[in-house]
């Protein structure tokens, strides 16, 4: 019994030397406000039914009926709406200068946020319906779009980039990289809700894929696993820190196939219209269109013992 208390003091003891750590690191690791930030599981969660919107019949429910489609989507639709409201005012409270514990100017911004959202769900399907069957066109081993929609880790991926970059583009913060970095621990495809992705795009098996925040990539584009379109060098102002906002990832115009474990680097380099990048090619400046870029073949050495 007395070991025993002798522990519990020691527990006490090191919360209070935790506690003092509370504020007095830069940056502070806690976030110690009447606001909770945006929750997690609500986020994934409102994912899943989102994908149920796009895909009826594929994620979610199985059996879905055209004569109850109407009530089916529209519940959906009701109750996302509840909840990305609730998330999207805990992204944005943070940012408010209000010292109120509830601001009905960030609620109603979330409200407005919200509808702002689902208003492309319409304009999103058209764009993933090409996606997919870029993916089914693409890939001789796919046997059916029902496959694609089921199977295709590049499909997940894609949609909820498409989603977070909707997100991003309207300033909503924290949601987009929550959205990512959830599917980017699932596929193994790390896509930046900042990139900016055309038409007609697929991934073809898709785990080491990189897309940095200002890519900007064409339409009908494909890239093959373990590609990376990252930044070259980071822009740094007179004190060394650096400087955000700068375009630092490449241009990938429309109709480029890029291989396996291919890295493009840098914010002016441009991969022209037509081009095809070879595997493993490390490339860091710009290619005109219609280029065929590899690297030449390694001399094999067999030692036969």
């Amino acid at each position: 019994m007395h070991e025993h208390l002798k522990k519990r003091d020691q527990v006490r003891d090191i919360t209070r030397e935790v506690l003092q750590t509370f504020g007095n690191l830069q940056p502070k690791l806690e976030h110690l406000a009447a606001t909770p930030l945006p929750d997690k599981s609500s986020v994934i969660q409102i994912l899943d039914d989102l994908l149920e919107v796009i895909y009826p019949g594929y994620f979610g429910r199985k059996y879905v009926e055209s004569a109850n489609i109407e009530y089916y989507v529209g519940d959906l639709l009701d109750s996302i709406y509840s909840r990305l409201t609730q998330e999207i005012y805990c992204s944005v409270r943070p940012q408010c200068a209000s010292e109120s514990d509830v601001c009905n100017h960030c609620h109603e911004i979330a409200e407005q946020e919200a509808i702002v959202f689902l208003r492309k769900m319409p304009a999103l399907r058209g764009r993933l319906s090409q996606d997919v069957q870029s993916a089914y066109d693409g890939d001789p081993a796919a046997k059916s779009i029902d496959e694609v929609i089921f199977a295709y880790p590049a499909i997940f991926a894609i949609t909820i980039y498409r989603f977070a970059h909707e997100l991003n583009i309207q300033g909503i913060p924290l949601l987009p990289r929550i959205m990512t970095e959830h599917a980017h621990s699932i596929t193994g495809i790390d896509i930046h809700p900042g990139a900016t992705i055309g038409t007609g795009f697929f991934i073809d098996h898709g785990t080491g894929v990189v897309i940095g925040e200002t890519t900007n990539i064409g339409n009908r584009v494909k890239l093959y696993q373990g590609v990376t379109l990252g930044a070259l060098s980071f822009a740094m102002d007179e004190e060394g820190r650096m400087i955000r906002g700068k375009k630092r990832h490449p241009t990938i115009e429309d109709d480029v196939v890029i291989y396996a474990g291919a890295t493009i680097l840098g914010g002016g380099t441009v991969i022209g219209r037509g081009s095809v990048i070879g595997g493993n090619v490390w490339l860091t400046r710009s290619v005109l269109p219609y280029t065929r870029v590899i690297i030449s073949e390694p001399e094999l050495v067999i030692d036969q013992k």
